[in-house]
């Protein structure tokens, strides 16, 4: 497994991450993701590939370091997918692992991240890794 933080203006954001990223996100185009990373990377929106063994894209992560009065400073994570043909296949692990060294070396207190409630296979993967659920998370649909 090789994981590798994609800087902004990367062709392999769209050409290798965007198509694992749109199993998790199928409301993206490429048009519109383009869009967000410009916007968003002024916020500290970054990305990270994982790749196998034959330089295939398997996994994807969007994240960011957040300082806030809550947690003062925390990795969260805005994505995190692995492509369906790699699952349980440690990816998942690796690119966590990967995003645990990133806050480690910001001095975060924490590495954060909301999912679905309908997503309990996730859920399932999230208290193996020593997840725990510390919050709820409430959204107010606007227009």
């Amino acid at each position: 497994m090789m994981i590798i933080d994609l800087e902004p203006g990367d062709p392999r954001l769209v050409s290798d991450l965007l198509p694992v990223l749109l199993e998790l996100r199928p409301h993206l185009t490429e048009e519109l993701f383009l869009g967000i990373l410009t916007e968003a990377h002024g916020q500290g929106l970054r990305f990270t590939a994982g790749y196998d063994t034959d330089g295939r894209c398997v996994g994807a992560a969007g994240w960011r370091i957040v300082v806030n009065t809550a947690s003062v400073r925390s990795l969260y994570v805005d994505d995190l997918v692995t492509a369906a043909a790699a699952r349980s296949t440690g990816v998942g692990h690796e690119l966590l692992a990967h995003l645990e060294q990133h806050a480690l070396a910001a001095g975060c207190t924490a590495l954060t991240l909301e999912s679905g409630t309908q997503r309990t296979d996730a859920h399932r993967f999230y208290f193996r890794e020593r997840m725990a659920v510390t919050a709820f998370s409430f959204e107010k649909p606007l227009g």
